[in-house]
């Protein structure tokens, strides 16, 4: 149920550019893992970690997501 939270989650908050470039996203306990096709978007996300980890959370309304890693 998370897992399909959780990309839905992703979906909604990251806006169409993000999602162009968004391969998959996979759940694996609390970690969130982000296959992303751009290396120049991966590198710019990877700076607001934290902040995509709050925003995933307060759109699902619990602690789901406690680590981004982006690939």
């Amino acid at each position: 149920m998370d897992q399909i939270d959780v990309k839905e989650a992703w979906k909604n908050l990251m806006g169409k550019g993000v999602n162009h470039y968004t391969k998959n996203v996979v759940l694996k306990g609390t970690t969130l893992y982000v296959e992303l096709s751009s290396a120049v978007l991966r590198e710019e996300l990877s700076h607001g970690k934290s902040k995509i980890v709050t925003m995933i959370n307060e759109e699902l309304r619990r602690d789901v997501v406690k680590d981004v890693v982006l690939r």
